[in-house]
C-alpha cells in the first residue's frame, strides 16, 4: 500500500474541531515535531475568523515545545490528560482555559480503550519506517501508542529520518487484555522481553505520512549544586545501609527514578560507591547519566518507556546501537509502569515532592495548593508498590522563604501509606514502622531546614491529643502566610 506524502498543513487538514488527538512518545522522546505546529496554525487562523477550534489532547506523557507549546499559544485545547510539563500549557490549565484533568499514566491507555475519555479521531505517531502491510518502526519513547494506533480512526505518520533503521529490536511493544480478561504481565527480570519489535498497525487507517528530520531536542539538566549534592549522598547512604543490614538482598533490586538534577545526582553516587553491585531498572525515563552509567558497567540494564537523552546522547547510543540495545527496552507506559510488575521485581523507587509534611504526606503536584504544575505521572504507580519508596527535595526553597516540609501539604499526591523514606540535604527519615507523632519527630529532627525546626516543633506541640495531632486552625499556616506576606518564617501560630 502507498501512503500519500503530506505536508504539516495538509495533515492538519485532516484534525477537525472538536477531535480528540493523541500523540506516540513519552516526554519529548519519540513525541511529534511538525503536525502538531500544523494544527496550531490551523487554529490560529480558525480563531482570526470567528470559528472555533479546539482539539482534546492525549499523550503517553509530557511532550515538547511542539506540542503542548504549540498548541496551547494557540489556545487550541480543549481538554489535556493525562499529564504535561510546558509552562504555556501550565498557564493555559491555571486560569481553566485549558481542562486538564489528572490521571496515572500506567491507567490512561486502559481507560482509552474502555472508552471513558470518549473515541480517539486522530494518532499522530513518530516513525522511522512504515511498512506497506502496516509495521512501524517507533522512535525514542513508546508512551500509549500501541493503544492509540488501535483506537484512532485516522492515523498520520510523521516519518523522521533521525530514527535510523538500526533502532529495530529495541522496542517491546506488548498489549495485555483488559478486564476480565486479563492474564499476568510475564515479566519477571527486568530485562525479559514479551512482545515485538514493530507496531502493527492497520494500514488502511494511515491517511498519510509527513516527513521530518527533527531530533528530540532534550536540554541537558544544569549541574548539580551543593543542595543537589547532598540529597543524593544521602540518598546512596541510605541505601547503602540498607545493603549492609541486608534490607536490600546482596544482589541489589531494580531501580526507579524520576527525572531532574536530584535524580542525577543519586545515580551518579550510586555509580561512585563501589560497595553498590550493577543494578538494573525498570523505570520510565532514562536520562543521559543512565547512558554513562551503562558504559562504565554500573547499570546492566534498563527498562523503560522512554529515553529522554539530549542530542549528543541520542547520537552515541545510535553510534553504538548494538551494545545499547542489549541493554535498553522500551516499553509501553502501562507495562513500564504496571503496578503488577514493579510490586513482583521489588523496584526501589526514588521521585522528587514539591512538599511533604510532617506526617508523611507528599504533594507531587500543585504549588501552594491550587496551581498545578505539571501532574502526578508515574510517581503513583511507583510509589505504591515500592520494595521501598523514597521521597526527595531540598529543605527550602525561594532562599529559604519556603519551607519544603510543612505541618500539612497543600494537596495530597501520596498518602503516608505509600511514603517510606523522606530526605532532603538536610539528612534522612526512615518512616517504617512509626506511628504519626514519631514520623513527625524524626522528619523535623532529620530534614526540616534549621530556620523552620522550632516552627514546626512549636505546632506539633500546640496541636494537642490525637493520634495524628493537628491543629485544624493552624495546619495551613505556612501557606497562608506565604501568600501573605512571601516568607513562611514569618508564621506565628499565635
Amino acid at each position: 500500500m502507498v501512503y500519500p506524502i503530506l505536508t504539516p498543513q495538509e495533515a492538519a487538514d485532516f484534525v477537525k474541531n472538536g477531535d480528540t488527538v493523541t500523540t506516540s512518545g513519552f516526554t519529548a522522546a519519540g513525541t511529534p515535531k511538525v503536525v502538531t505546529e500544523a494544527i496550531a496554525a490551523k487554529a490560529e487562523y480558525e480563531h482570526s475568523q470567528g470559528r472555533p477550534f479546539k482539539v482534546n489532547l492525549f499523550t503517553g506523557a509530557s511532550t515538547n515545545d511542539h506540542v503542548d507549546g504549540a498548541l496551547a499559544r494557540a489556545n487550541a485545547i480543549a481538554m489535556r490528560s493525562p499529564y504535561q510539563s510546558h509552562g504555556d500549557s501550565r498557564k493555559r490549565l491555571n486560569a481553566h482555559d485549558i481542562n486538564y484533568f489528572d490521571v496515572h499514566l500506567s491507567e490512561m491507555s486502559q481507560k482509552l480503550r474502555y472508552g471513558t475519555f470518549g473515541p480517539v479521531n486522530v494518532a499522530i505517531i513518530e516513525a522511522g519506517r512504515v511498512t506497506d502491510n502496516g509495521e512501524i518502526l517507533l522512535g525514542s519513547g513508546l508512551g500509549m501508542t500501541p493503544t492509540i494506533a488501535s483506537m484512532a480512526d485516522k492515523i498520520i505518520i510523521e516519518l523522521n529520518e533521525e530514527i535510523p533503521e538500526t533502532m529495530e529490536g529495541i522496542h517491546d511493544i506488548y498489549t495485555p487484555l483488559d478486564p476480565p480478561y486479563r492474564r499476568e504481565i510475564p515479566i519477571y527480570k527486568a530485562s525479559d522481553r514479551i512482545g515485538t519489535p514493530l507496531l502493527k498497525v492497520d494500514p488502511k487507517k494511515i491517511v498519510g505520512v509527513v516527513p521530518t528530520k527533527a531530533k528530540d531536542g532534550v536540554h541537558a539538566f544544569a549541574p548539580a549544586d551543593e543542595t543537589t549534592k547532598l540529597i543524593g549522598a544521602n540518598v546512596c547512604q541510605f541505601l547503602l545501609s540498607e545493603l549492609r543490614r541486608g534490607f536490600i538482598p546482596p544482589e541489589f533490586l531494580p531501580l526507579q527514578s524520576g527525572v531532574g538534577n536530584v535524580a542525577n545526582a543519586v545515580l551518579a553516587g550510586l555509580a561512585d560507591s563501589p560497595e553498590i553491585p550493577a543494578f538494573d531498572m525498570y523505570t520510565e525515563v532514562i536520562q543521559d547519566s543512565v547512558i554513562s552509567l551503562m558504559a562504565q558497567g554500573k547499570c546492566r540494564f534498563a527498562s523503560t518507556c522512554g529515553m529522554t537523552l539530549t542530542d549528543d546522547t541520542m547520537a552515541q547510543v545510535h553510534a553504538n546501537i548494538d551494545f545499547f540495545r542489549s541493554r535498553i527496552i522500551l516499553r509501553p507506559g502501562e507495562i513500564s509502569n504496571s503496578p503488577e510488575v514493579v510490586r513482583r521485581l521489588g523496584v526501589i523507587t526514588m521521585n522528587t515532592a514539591l512538599e511533604a509534611d510532617i506526617f508523611g504526606n507528599v504533594n507531587s503536584t500543585h504549588v501552594v495548593g491550587s496551581k498545578m504544575m505539571n501532574g502526578i505521572g508515574g510517581s503513583g504507580d511507583f510509589t505504591r508498590n515500592a520494595y521501598i519508596s523514597i521521597f526527595s527535595c531540598p529543605s527550602s526553597a525561594k532562599g529559604g522563604l519556603i519551607s519544603t516540609i510543612v505541618p500539612m501539604v497543600s494537596h495530597v499526591d501520596h498518602s503516608e501509606h505509600s511514603v517510606d523514606v523522606i530526605i532532603t540535604e538536610q539528612g534522612i527519615a526512615d518512616l517504617r514502622g512509626l506511628d504519626p507523632l514519631q514520623r513527625a519527630n524524626r522528619i523535623i529532627d532529620n530534614c526540616v531546614n534549621p530556620d523552620y525546626k522550632d516552627l514546626l516543633r512549636f505546632y506539633l506541640k500546640m496541636s494537642g491529643a490525637g493520634h495524628t495531632p493537628h491543629s485544624l486552625k493552624a495546619a495551613l499556616s505556612f501557606h497562608t502566610t506565604f501568600v501573605e506576606h512571601g516568607d513562611m518564617r514569618k508564621t506565628n501560630f499565635s
